[in-house]
Order: structure tokens, then sequence, then C-alpha cells
């Protein structure tokens, strides 16, 4: 009897053991394993004497919550304004010349108006003092091509004056319906550009007019004098399509000039995005790769003939931008903030108080205790007026330091003392 109490307790005290896979399950083996885990919320905290916060000149403000504009990014493209760029043509059939002691220009050097850039001589032959009856002939026609050029140049000059005063009476005209509220702002616009493109033809052909006016006929040696070529604007040669001692034909370019110290900026918009934004206001300008500069390039809304693109719903949007330092390249590519009608509240700190890293993540120090500081990260919006919208980061009323961040940033990663 004994012995089958004992065979029966060793087979329940078997039955309760665990099958070897059930005690393998228990203690599963981690793909990876992390020895020293770090958070954002566990960053470093940075804590200073008393005598390095006043050395350092550390300064705080709460992050607020305030109402900024909104803006809203495009792509944008600078463009030669109209009338920017002046091919200059032959006014008649001639030799290409040089000033004694003159080296021929090259494309990319800058000229000033009036400078002389080519001479050109009237096809004539100068052999004799004498002239032959085919050379009294030759030297007739000349005398009337110049005369017809003269004549169409004066007529093109009495042209644009009469395209000019046309613009200004209609430009005068779309004001007054305007004041008088019958009339449209686009009208008014659309009159100024038109005013605008015929001023510009007048200073044109006022310019050929001179050239053509300065040509001189010497009857009695049979001879001409050589004409001067010179720069109608002040500008950069952009192309040169002659060389010395070349033929041209009446009409042919021989150089062309480009004036970039005023260029414009033409930024396409979605038509959705028409009526909510303020088209009328300055925009700021920045390279592709700069984010939320702190001293944007403003520039302000010029008035032109409307363009658009179909194929891609959008429509073209003119600024005016300043380049008197040659800056800024025509073709070059840049990003346009345009300003959104409209404003919204949102968390904002001083733009000093944003840290950028190497790898152009964002951050603000946080103000834990007297004397101690967190970095945190924030994720900037835009900027504006100095101060920087954030997407998200710290609570309002948070302590952020505002002046020497960067020295804090030198303490935190061991570059400073």
């Amino acid at each position: 009897m004994a012995r089958a109490v004992c065979c029966a307790f060793l087979t329940f005290s078997v039955g309760c053991q665990k099958a070897p896979g059930e005690a393998a399950k228990a203690a599963p083996v981690l793909p990876a394993k992390t020895t020293h885990p770090v958070s954002e919320a566990t960053l470093n905290t940075i804590e200073l004497t008393e005598d390095a916060v006043r050395r350092l000149g550390i300064e705080t403000q709460p992050i607020e919550e305030r109402s900024m504009p909104r803006f809203r990014t495009y792509g944008a493209e600078v463009v030669l304004p109209a009338g920017a760029s002046v091919i200059v043509s032959a006014p008649l059939a001639g030799t290409v010349k040089l000033k004694q002691d003159q080296a021929m220009l090259s494309p990319g050097q800058r000229i000033e108006k009036g400078s002389e850039v080519l001479q050109l001589v009237p096809m004539l032959s100068p052999e004799r003092d004498v002239l032959t009856p085919a050379e009294r002939i030759r030297f007739a026609e000349a005398k009337n091509t110049i005369a017809q050029s003269q004549n169409d140049a004066a007529a093109q000059v009495q042209q644009s004056q009469v395209q000019v005063e046309a613009a200004q009476i209609a430009l005068d005209r779309a004001e007054r319906l305007l004041k008088d509220k019958s009339g449209t702002i686009r009208t008014v616009d659309e009159a100024t550009a038109q005013l605008k493109l015929a001023e510009t033809s007048l200073e044109a052909a006022t310019a050929r007019k001179a050239i053509v006016d300065g040509i001189k006929l010497d009857a009695e040696a049979g001879t001409l004098q050589a004409i001067p070529i010179a720069a109608p604007m002040s500008g950069i040669l952009r192309s040169v399509q002659v060389q010395p001692e070349q033929i041209m034909a009446a009409g042919s370019p021989m150089f062309e000039i480009m004036n970039d110290t005023t260029l414009w900026v033409r930024v396409p918009v979605y038509v959705g995005d028409v009526n909510s934004l303020e088209l009328r206001g300055d925009a700021q300008l920045a390279a592709p790769g700069e984010r939320n500069a702190s001293s944007p390039v403003r520039v302000k809304p010029v008035n032109v003939p409307p363009t658009a693109l179909a194929l891609a719903s959008t429509v073209d949007v003119y600024y005016e931008l300043p380049n008197a330092s040659s800056k800024f390249q025509p073709g070059q590519r840049l990003s346009a903030q345009i300003r959104m009608q409209g404003e919204s509240t949102t968390l904002a700190v001083p733009w000093s108080a944003v840290y950028l890293d190497i790898y152009g993540n964002q951050w603000v120090y946080e103000k834990t205790g007297d004397r101690t500081f967190v970095r945190r990260r924030v994720e900037v919006a835009f900027v504006a007026d100095g101060w920087a919208a954030l997407n998200h980061g710290p609570n309002p009323e948070t302590l952020v330091v505002t002046a020497a961040v960067a020295e804090l940033a030198g303490t935190e990663f061991g570059f400073a003392k």
C-alpha cells in the first residue's frame, strides 16, 4: 500500500513540471539591444553657475501665442524686364571697324550709355578723289539710303510719341473711371503697362534716330566718315555677332546689351490660391535651400500685361527686384513667400531663440530652473517681423533663451568653455 502511494506521488510531481519548450518561451532572445537608450525628452541638462550666466549675458523670454500673418511659398524665376535687352543693328550696309588702339569688346563686359562700341564705314569706294560715274551712282544711292533711313527713324519717333500720348490718355481715362467707381483696377494696370511699353519704344526709336542722324558724307573726297555705333543704354554686353573688317548688310544685328540693374521675379501661382493671397503686398525672396531666412529680400509687385500657363493652371505674378550689386541673374531660381489674407494665432518665439544644427534641425533652449537649461526640438513654419511661427514646440509661457544661444550649444556639445 505504501509503495502504491509513493508511485502516485512521483507521477503527480513529474506531471506538474514545465516542459523544456515552455521554459525557452519564457525568456525570448531580443533581436537588438541598446545599452544606453537616449530620447529627446532626456537630453543633456546644462547647469551653469551664477557667474557663467552673468558673463554669457543669457536672456529669456516666454513662448507666446501671437496673431501673425500667414505666408505661402512658391517657386520663382528671375527674368529680364520688358525693354531691358536691346539688340543694336547696322543702320545701313558697311564695314565694321574699331577705333584706333581699341580692343574688341567681349560678352560679359559692362559698358556705359553713349560709349562707342564699334564703328561702321558705309560701303563707298574711297580710292580716288574724283568719282567715276559708277561711284557717283553708288554715292547717290548711299545718300538716298541715308536719307530714307533718317526719314524712317524720324517717322518711328513720331509714331512712338503718338503711342505714348495715346497710352497716357488711356491711363488718365482709366484712373478717372476708377475714381468715379465705374472702372476696374485691372484696366488701370493694363493701361500703365501699355504706357511703359510705349515709352520704351520711344526711347529705342530716339536712339536709332540719333545714330542715323550722325552719318556724315564727304562728297568732295568721295569718302564716307565712319559711323560710331554707341551703346543705347548702360548694362552688360550680352553678345557680339560681328568681327572687325566684316561687311554688314543693313539691319543685321551687331551686338546685344542687357541692363540688369532692375530685374523682375516671375512667380507662377495656382489659380485656386489667387483669391486667398495678398497679391498687391510685398513678397519675400530667399534661395531655394535657405529655410526661414532672418533677413529675406523684400520685393514689390509690378504692373505688367497678365500672363498665364493653361496646362499648369497657373497665373504669373511679377515683382520688381533691385539688382544694383548684380547679386541675382536672369534665369535664377528662388523661393517666394507671398502673404495670405487674414492672420492666425500660433505659437511664436523670437527668431534669435532658434538654434539650427548642422542637419537643419531646429531647437530652442528651455529654462527649466534658475540656472538649468534643456534643448527642445521645434518646427518653424515661417519667420515674420523677427518672430518665428511654430508648427509645434513647448507649451505657451515656457521660458526659452533668446540671447547666448550659440554659447549654450557650445557648452552642451563640448566645443566651448
